[in-house]
């Protein structure tokens, strides 16, 4: 790997980890009255923000929580790696390490004690920016997007088709990336994602298995998502 090369991915973690950060469902919250922090299960992501603040609160939530993660993402892929002369397997790289610290950034907020979202939806704007470069990325989008109505609408659980659903970047890396010289680089980053949306959602993985994780649309008030 050249000097440049290095000194791109580090201005690109730094640059996607700030993107990250802007913390849509916190703001949001704030100019509407309400500490996301301190309600449902806490989470500043957008299933607790539609649940917190209504579809107004989510949707807003959603929308930014997209746009920060557009922007640095599809600037690399369509601007930057084009103007460097970068292939497309290194393009799809750095795409991934720009997309992946926007999660981190999504995730733990340094100006919020690290206490961020689970990163969804920002993972689903990072699938769209690396994937969508040709018409088997839009198919491949498509049907996880199918997949992920599908498993929700049975049932209704949003964290299980999240969990099922962020398998798409190693399973895109594998069908599109399996002959590419960083194959095990490309593998690596997209499993970093399956393994963090994991992570963040440990609580609702043992909720899954006990039977207790609250379903969408659920008229309980008690809120099980901590």
């Amino acid at each position: 790997m050249m000097y440049g090369e290095i000194l791109f991915i580090i201005l690109s973690v730094l640059a996607g980890y700030l993107f990250g950060c802007f913390s849509t469902g916190y703001i949001v919250g704030k100019r509407s009255g309400h500490d996301i922090r301190s309600e449902g299960s806490g989470n500043i992501g957008t299933t607790n923000a539609l649940r917190t603040m209504g579809a107004k609160g989510g949707a807003l939530t959603f929308g930014g929580d997209l746009l920060k993660t557009l922007i640095p993402t599809l600037a690399v892929r369509l601007m930057i790696c084009p103007a460097l002369g970068y292939s497309r397997e290194l393009t799809y790289m750095m795409t991934l390490v720009t997309g992946l610290a926007v999660v981190i950034g999504h995730n733990f907020p340094f100006y919020l004690k690290f206490k961020g979202g689970k990163g969804i939806a920002v993972s689903a704007a990072v699938i769209v920016a690396s994937s969508s470069e040709s018409a088997a990325g839009w198919i491949m989008i498509g049907a996880g997007l199918l997949i992920f109505i599908l498993v929700v609408a049975v049932t209704r659980y949003v964290s299980l088709g999240s969990l099922i659903v962020v398998w798409y970047f190693p399973v895109y890396t594998v069908f599109q990336y399996r002959s590419a010289h960083r194959f095990a680089v490309l593998l690596a980053l997209s499993l970093a994602f399956t393994g963090l949306a994991y992570f963040k959602h440990a609580g609702n993985i043992r909720r899954l298995l006990e039977g207790t994780e609250r379903k969408l649309g659920s008229g309980d008030k008690k809120e099980n998502e901590r």
